[in-house]
């Protein structure tokens, strides 16, 4: 089982630049040799936020190895087009390393906010993945041709963050890379069982990967959880002995990644994680 980091960038109250935690975050993840570093998407929520596909373009700038990743984009909230054109151009930058979970969204505000259809979003979802596949084959979908970089024209690997819904998690095996479950939301018998239906519905041998997102994680003995702590079905916010121990149970659910959800305010944590690995 790989492991990589989440990232969620906030104001710092030491006065830390965002930038310069980011990129001392980027270079840790890829000298420990995590498998990536993947970030959150949110925009109307209480709380600032910035846009992932940009900060995953300065990270890019300062590692050459590891996974960028979204975990995971709400595609519903932007124009499909424009979306699959940005994403495009953050693939190049990485020079192939970008990883894309996509969703559908769950939080109302984020719609709200740039005058979305809520209601509609899980059919908005299929539409604008279909749209953008399209762009980046190169071909015309409301007017002129959006004419792709060459040797991208397939785009990223999808990544379909979903709860263990039969129908997604085919749609996920079918017409995606991947499926991306929930470690908020998501008991680790429900990831196991997601597993179980995800390699039957990937029957034909497609080889899709399972990731595991969004596991709260924080070892210190005085830790101020992050507030959805509370309702997270699973977590590393323990002591190490008894993070590596869940750890060690995610790993026998059959994922083939998890994603830690490390505070962005003490990196230096991250070094304990890596201890954390089974086979470190």
């Amino acid at each position: 089982m790989r492991v990589g980091i989440v990232a969620a960038p906030r104001p710092l109250e030491d006065g830390t630049s965002v930038a310069a935690r980011l990129r001392e975050i980027g270079c840790l993840t890829e000298e420990l040799d995590f498998s990536g570093l993947w970030i959150t998407d949110s925009i109307g929520r209480a709380a600032a936020s910035l846009d992932p596909l940009a900060l995953l373009g300065a990270v890019a700038a300062v590692t050459s190895k590891i996974e960028l990743g979204t975990c995971v984009l709400q595609i519903p909230l932007r124009h499909p087009v424009e979306l699959a054109h940005r994403v495009m151009s953050l693939d190049v930058l990485s020079e192939g390393r970008l990883r894309l979970g996509i969703g559908a969204g769950s939080t109302e505000a984020d719609f709200l906010a740039v005058q979305a259809d809520y209601g509609r979003r899980f059919k908005t979802l299929r539409e604008n993945l279909e749209v953008m596949k399209q762009s980046w084959r190169g071909d015309a979908v409301f007017g002129p041709t959006v004419i792709p970089w060459p040797g991208h024209e397939q785009g990223p690997p999808l990544f379909l963050g979903a709860w263990a819904s039969p129908r997604w998690i085919e749609y996920a095996a079918t017409q995606c890379q991947g499926w991306m479950g929930s470690g908020i939301y998501s008991t680790i018998d429900e990831v196991a069982d997601g597993v179980s239906k995800f390699r039957a519905a990937d029957s034909g041998g497609g080889g899709g990967r399972i990731i595991l997102a969004n596991v709260f994680t924080d070892l210190r003995p005085d830790a101020v959880p992050h507030p959805l702590v509370a309702k997270a079905k699973m977590n590393l916010v323990c002591d190490p002995g008894e993070a590596r121990e869940r750890l060690a149970r995610i790993a026998e659910s059959g994922v083939d990644d998890v994603l830690l959800f490390s505070p962005f305010d003490d990196p230096a944590q991250l070094e304990q994680l890596r201890k954390l690995v089974p086979g470190s």
